[in-house]
């Protein structure tokens, strides 16, 4: 199979970011005449005719500085030398980079430099990958004449040299800071601003005392506000900010562009390589989802692939109570084959079914989906977006014909009121939030509603217009009294529904909602929201310009996901916020693929592309390609499964990258149905919390060891490639073609790029969509078809995909989850910077630094109440269960409320949730359960019990000699 070679992207620092004017000018530099846009500085204009000017300070993805004074150069008819990336181009403009004037200049500037730097080449970690010594060479500097008394990094006494600062702190897990490297060029403090957002580095003192701050001066990098983000250490030019693995490791010799495989936000990044050993993950300034920046996961977390933990060989057990043994791969396939073949024989052909993973890429998982249909001959295949974010595809679909958000990343760049709700991105996706943060740093207005104070309502240099803390459960009341606000003071856009939407189903929707029932001030004592702040709010996001709306799990994770949805997409259109840059819909996805998961066909009524299964015409593509006949019958969905499962009739599960038994809700019931099953298949890389139901494990592989594609939450495709060989013999997509064969299917791929071509040949939406064009393209987003050959950044500029946007009435249903004497608090959940998800990677590094522990946060009125310390056991208990785990006394949360992560299996957040889920998507409700808190000694004999059954359960029996 033909290998996919990235093309030779343009990695050259132009000095300064690239000019947004459309009017050229034209100048002559060193005698070449140069058209750039306006505004260009001339650094840049250098640079892109070929001429690289020396720099230290300059780098294009910051605004220029002007300090290091080792890019001057001389300007025609102009006095002095000016810094060529502080200085504008003009017309006419005559430039000379490299005149005898500038060369002695910057010799004697970098000859300073160096009188002032630590001369240990020879045995510096950026020894080979130093900007300092580039510089050095460029200028053509041999010798120092300089010998200074003193300089920044010693101070000498009676002829002996001391440390003036402080040592290197190694306090961060990831990165050193060495005060004695820096040349004080701020870029580092200017990253952390311009880029990252969080203000936690500053320049602090004068002169030889001169030096880089984490803040306070007793504060370390660990202490201090950095969120390790990795910007700082991206933009030093010396080894002052250096990563401990390129310390460890060596400077990496090659790299490889791919795809990180946390959140939904979808960095592109280089992994750079010594060996086959990663030296370092560095995001890719040609990344069109992240545009070169990074969070402290995707950067720095990486390690969990090489981890002790990894399971690298096939096992297998007759029973649950049972140690496991390790076998073949041969062995493994053809015992899972036997296996659920011979269910089927027993129970029927319905009585197996498989989840995919938002985790592997599109390839693995309509290959998975694939498996179930044409293989098992059933629709039972589901994915964990029934669990986060199925209600955006029924919402979305309904409202608007299309399953995905309406914008790319780039778009908040143009907004002028954002709405967040039900998401925490500074947290959950915290490169976009970086960029979110940019935009309201320059004016755009912020609305957040969400029952807990989230960063975004307060941080360094950004404060929300309104924060509405609305009670956990009552979304859809909130969204309604905004609408009744819009359209009561006929502030709702009548032309663009007019030209756009169904004006008659507007009528239907406008005198429904103009009932004095959704008015703030009749829905303030149910939603906890002053009627005046729904007020206010509502009159900005309908006359403050373009307005765009971001959620997360907090709208989807509802008995009323759905609804809460369709009430999102009532606002946007009501508003006229559709078809432009600077408004819509966005859905914050949270796995890396989950957007792809559901574009592949994992939902048991859809096949790819959201084509429900009973159309025969969509049935006959895929029979004919497939030889095969799939049922016309929608599958069992994940909750279904383990219902039949407890029922007797459902038998055999295949899961593909996914731990239900900890991410999913109501743990107890999930376990029952586990334990009912007579085949448990579980394909991850370590034995998860699901794998102590499971009789086979098929160990995994990560995202550095396979080819294929993830699809963002903006709906961008992104090449996966392989950093590194499987460790565990075969990427996932190949164990399911084994397990296939061993089933009698007979499929022939050798090369992930041969799925995708199934897949655009089958899915209109990827129709245009091949590894060529993303090789070329770098990223594209769906559709990408005949019609938009390039992809479709902006959903909906002309029209609706279901023609006409529809208003749906959605009436507030208060959920069956009720406070009362006995549970009178509302637990609702969430994550957190460090950690992801069940925390099944990012726990396998060192960001437990940060957060080795699920803690629950109590307001301090209901701590007092109860008689509970900072700090102390608290139980957590509901109708469902309950939990032991630390409090943490906080006024981020409102009285009555109480607040969780869910990323520590020991704490099992979910054997608290009740099994209460959205009506129209079965999507469960996390964010609403009636607890009571107390006082506690430790663990519950629940966790005990647990900790005990999953030590039984993952016993291996040594290798035979």
């Amino acid at each position: 199979m033909k290998d996919f070679i990235i093309p030779n992207w343009d990695e050259t620092d132009m000095g300064t970011p690239a000019s947004k004017a459309t009017e050229q000018v034209t100048l002559t530099i060193d005698g070449f005449p140069v058209t750039v846009p306006a505004g260009t500085s001339v650094m840049r204009a250098s640079a892109e005719a070929g001429i690289q000017v020396p720099k230290l300070c300059a780098t294009d993805s910051l605004e220029a500085f002007g300090s290091c004074r080792l890019c001057v150069v001389e300007i025609e008819g102009r006095r002095g030398t000016p810094a060529s990336c502080t200085t504008p181009v003009a017309e006419g403009m005559v430039v000379h980079t490299h005149s005898p004037k500038v060369k002695k200049i910057r010799k004697g500037v970098m000859e300073l430099y160096i009188s002032d730097h630590p001369l240990d080449c020879l045995t510096c970690s950026a020894n080979g990958d130093c900007e300092l010594q580039d510089m050095a060479g460029a200028v053509g500097l041999r010798d120092v004449r300089y010998e200074g008394v003193e300089n920044h990094f010693e101070v000498r006494q009676n002829g002996e040299a001391n440390a003036r600062y402080i040592p290197k702190d190694d306090s961060n897990p990831y990165f050193s800071y060495d005060p004695a490297k820096c040349i004080v060029c701020s870029r580092c403090v200017r990253a952390c601003e311009e880029t990252q957002g969080t203000f936690a580095l500053t320049i602090e003192g004068s002169g030889f005392d001169s030096r880089v701050s984490f803040g306070a001066k007793s504060d370390n990098a660990l202490a201090s506000d950095c969120v390790s983000c990795g910007a700082c250490v991206a933009a030093c030019p010396t080894a002052t900010l250096q990563e401990k693995s390129v310390i460890e490791i060596g400077t990496p010799e090659r790299s490889v562009i791919t795809t990180c495989a946390y959140c939904g936000v979808g960095c592109s990044f280089k992994a750079e390589m010594r060996g086959d050993e990663v030296v370092r993950m560095t995001p890719w300034k040609h990344g069109k989802a992240n545009r070169g920046h990074s969070c402290v996961k995707g950067r720095f977390a990486y390690g969990y692939a090489s981890h002790n933990d990894r399971i690298l060989n096939p096992m297998i057990r007759d029973t649950i109570d049972q140690p496991w043994r390790e076998v073949s791969w041969d062995e493994a396939i053809a015992f899972t084959a036997t296996k659920l073949r011979g269910i089927q024989e027993q129970h029927g052909v319905r009585s197996i079914g498989g989840i995919t993973s938002s985790r592997c890429t599109n390839e693995e998982t309509y290959l998975v989906q694939k498996l179930i249909r044409a293989v098992f001959g059933n629709n039972n295949t589901d994915t964990c977006a029934r669990v986060c974010h199925s209600p955006t595809g029924y919402g979305l679909g309904k409202a608007f014909g299309t399953s995905a958000g309406t914008q790319d990343f780039d778009s908040v760049e143009h907004t002028d009121v954002v709405i967040v709700i039900g998401a925490n991105p500074t947290d959950g996706h915290p490169v976009f939030a970086s960029r979110l943060k940019k935009r309201l740093r320059a004016g755009a207005k912020l609305i957040v509603i969400d029952p807990r104070r989230i960063d975004l309502v307060r941080s360094a240099h950004i404060e929300a217009a309104h924060h509405l803390p609305l009670r956990p459960g009552t979304n859809v009341a909130v969204l309604s009294s905004i609408s009744h606000v819009i359209v009561t003071e006929g502030l709702y856009d009548e032309a663009f529904i007019r030209e756009r939407c169904d004006w008659d189903e507007f009528a239907d929707y406008a005198a429904f909602i103009s009932d004095a029932r959704h008015s703030p001030e009749a829905t303030a004592l149910l939603t906890g929201v002053p009627a005046d702040a729904i007020r206010e709010a509502a009159r900005l996001f309908a006359t403050g310009g373009n307005g765009a709306i971001y959620y997360g799990l907090g709208v989807t994770e509802h008995s009323q996901g759905s609804t809460t949805v369709m009430a999102i997409a009532n606002l946007a259109m009501m508003t006229g916020n559709l078809g432009r840059p600077g408004v819509g819909v966005n859905p914050l996805r949270g796995q890396n693929n989950v957007q792809g998961a559901c574009d592949m066909g994992s939902f048991p009524h859809e096949l790819p592309g959201y084509r429900h299964v009973s159309d025969p015409a969509v049935r006959d593509v895929f029979d004919k390609l497939w030889g095969s006949k799939i049922d016309p019958e929608p599958g069992l969905r994940i909750p279904n499964m383990l219902d039949a499962a407890v029922d007797g009739t459902f038998k055999g599960l295949y899961v593909q990258g996914e731990d239900i038994l900890q991410s999913d809700p109501d743990t107890k019931h999930v376990s029952a149905g586990l334990a009912a099953m007579d085949c448990v298949i579980v394909q991850d890389l370590f034995l998860n919390e699901t794998a102590n139901y499971a009789h086979v494990f098929l160990p995994g592989s990560t995202f550095l060891e396979k080819d294929g594609t993830f699809t963002n939450a903006e709906r961008r495709i992104n090449r996966v490639r392989k950093v590194m060989q499987p460790r565990n013999g075969y990427a996932d997509w190949e164990i399911t073609q084994l397990l296939a064969n061993a089933m009698g299917a007979g499929w022939t791929y050798t090369h992930p790029s041969q799925v995708m071509d199934e897949i655009a040949a089958t899915t209109p939406s990827f129709a245009n969509v091949s590894y060529e064009l993303l090789e070329e393209r770098g990223s594209v987003q769906w559709p990408c078809n005949e019609a938009a050959p390039d992809g479709t950044p902006l959903m909906h500029i002309d029209g609706f995909a279901r023609g006409r946007g529809r208003f749906i009435v959605t009436e507030y249903i208060a959920t069956e989850e009720k406070t009362g004497p006995r549970f009178p608090l509302l637990l609702t959940t969430g994550r957190i910077l460090s950690q992801y998800n069940v925390g099944a990677q990012t726990r396998r590094t060192e960001n437990v630094v940060w957060h080795d522990q699920d803690v629950l946060e109590v307001h301090p009125q209901d701590a007092e109440v109860r008689g509970i310390k900072d700090g102390q056991w608290v139980r957590l208990a509901s109708r469902t269960g309950e939990t032991s785990l630390r409090a943490t006394i906080t006024d981020r949360v409102s009285p009555g409320v109480v607040y969780t992560t869910f990323h520590h299996p020991d704490t099992q957040a979910n054997v608290i949730t009740t099994d209460f889920s959205d009506w129209a998507t079965n999507c469960p409700e996390y964010k609403v359960t009636a607890v009571q808190v107390a006082a506690s000694n430790g663990p519950t004999e629940w966790q005990e019990d647990y900790a005990a059954h999953a030590a039984q359960s993952r016993r291996i029996l040594p290798a035979a000699e």
